[in-house]
């Protein structure tokens, strides 16, 4: 039955998306840049509402409150295609940097452009990164939400977390406060498969970290507080959840988190 709703779901999920697209393209690029934003706003929504009543699976949110007003950088953990979209209702202009040939794509890539999303070569250096901060900067300064994932690519639930530089860099350079997001889709939503799993999980956005650390502090305690929070949400979604098939890296990390527990009692 879960393999059977998992393609319902893929099926539905994929046709949403592009005759979404195709359907209201002549809206999205005859209105401003932020009317426009309510098409993927409402595609994100209407994904959780398909997600909960094809395969069952629901979340909520906890520390909305903690989301500041005006320009900051989005530090989500990264595990699965669900999270690039997941909070776009809850963001009033979010902004990516997305790699230069996604651009390319038809349709996708012309909204994203609408949207004023910055495309870079992942390979180049120098001047060319030089031209991505200051696209950067020139969105933030009008009060955006850069949304930039501190792992650089996804990883499965209760992996060993690696996160990049790149955030410390922007940090420093951008001088905005950074909003760590703990979660576990990758539960539910695993990457390199089809399948999709029912149940409930939370997503934890955690306090701002301010401008003005060093920008080495500042890394070392981005990954203390969201891995920290990242344990409490894989032990919360593993109990709530007790059919759902974990993988082997979640199980070696809800061992370790026992492990610690029994040395600390």
């Amino acid at each position: 039955m879960i393999a059977l709703r998992s393609v319902l779901f893929n099926t539905i999920f994929y046709a949403n998306l592009i005759l979404r697209m195709i359907v209201l393209s002549p809206y999205y690029f005859l209105v401003s840049r932020k009317r426009a934003y309510s098409i993927p706003k409402n595609w994100a929504l209407s994904n959780h509402w398909l997600m909960e009543k094809i395969v069952g699976t629901t979340f909520e949110i906890e520390g909305l409150e903690n989301l500041p007003e005006g320009g900051y950088i989005l530090a989500p953990k990264h595990q699965s295609f669900w999270d690039t979209y997941a909070l776009l209702p809850w963001l009033k202009d979010p902004v990516y940097i997305l790699k230069r040939e996604l651009m390319w794509i038809p349709l996708f890539g012309w909204y994203a452009k609408k949207q004023r999303m910055i495309p870079i070569n992942r390979g180049a250096r120098g001047k060319v990164m030089v031209e991505a901060l200051r696209r950067t900067k020139e969105e933030l300064a009008t009060g955006r939400q850069l949304i930039i994932y501190p792992e650089g690519t996804r990883r499965p639930p209760g992996a060993e977390p690696v996160y990049k530089y790149g955030i410390a860099r922007m940090y420093r350079d951008l001088q905005l406060p950074v909003v760590p997001v703990a979660m576990h889709p990758g539960l539910f939503w695993p990457r390199h498969t089809t399948m999709r799993y029912p149940g409930h999980f939370k997503v934890r956005i955690l306090p701002p970290i301010m401008p003005g650390m060093d920008p080495d502090a500042f890394f070392a305690h981005l990954i203390e507080v969201t891995e920290k929070a990242s344990d409490e949400l894989l032990v919360d979604a593993a109990q709530r959840n007790p059919e759902l098939p974990l993988p082997p890296t979640a199980v070696e990390r809800l061992a370790e988190i026992d492990r610690k527990k029994a040395v600390t009692a």
